[in-house]
């Protein structure tokens, strides 16, 4: 991949040496997560989506997740220590990650920010997650992932 085609998630891969291969798909806009997967040739399970939440005390999390699951507020919040969470709103999300809708991965973002993944991600040896722009998804390990993002394995959905 050129340097200028590198997000800030490719960049982040490459300094803590981790190995990960960029897999790119036509998208002209924003795709969900199961038609990026089908994209992709990959089932839903391998193919993980991005949620930024804040809380009340101003605090935010980001929680990755397969693209067929939906997050459970409740355990996220429980896992966080807070109360409440709710999605980050759309206008909101690049001001917050650097990242676009439909592009936000959980490596690389603006601000570190505490990061939970879902616990089926271990049953897996490489998954996918947004490569930081609409048509980029990366293969990685889910421990290499764990480790670039800071993340812990959690059960959120």
């Amino acid at each position: 991949m050129s340097k200028e085609a590198k997000t800030n998630a490719l960049r982040m891969l490459d300094k803590l040496k981790i190995d990960y291969i960029p897999r790119t798909y036509e998208c002209g806009e924003f795709t969900d997560g199961i038609e990026v997967a089908k994209l992709l040739g990959q089932p839903c399970c391998l193919t993980f989506k991005t949620i930024v939440t804040s809380a009340k005390t101003k605090k935010n999390y980001v929680f990755v997740l397969p693209v067929d699951c939906e997050l459970d507020l409740k355990k996220c919040a429980r896992e966080a220590g807070e109360k409440s969470l709710e999605p980050v709103k759309v206008k909101d999300l690049t001001a917050l990650t650097g990242y676009i809708r439909g592009g936000v991965s959980p490596i690389g973002m603006k601000k570190p920010f505490v990061t939970f993944i879902h616990q089926s991600a271990q049953e897996h040896e490489k998954i996918f997650v947004s490569g930081g722009r609409l048509g980029l998804q990366i293969e990685l390990s889910p421990n290499d992932l764990a480790k670039a993002c800071e993340g812990k394995f959690a059960d959120i959905v």
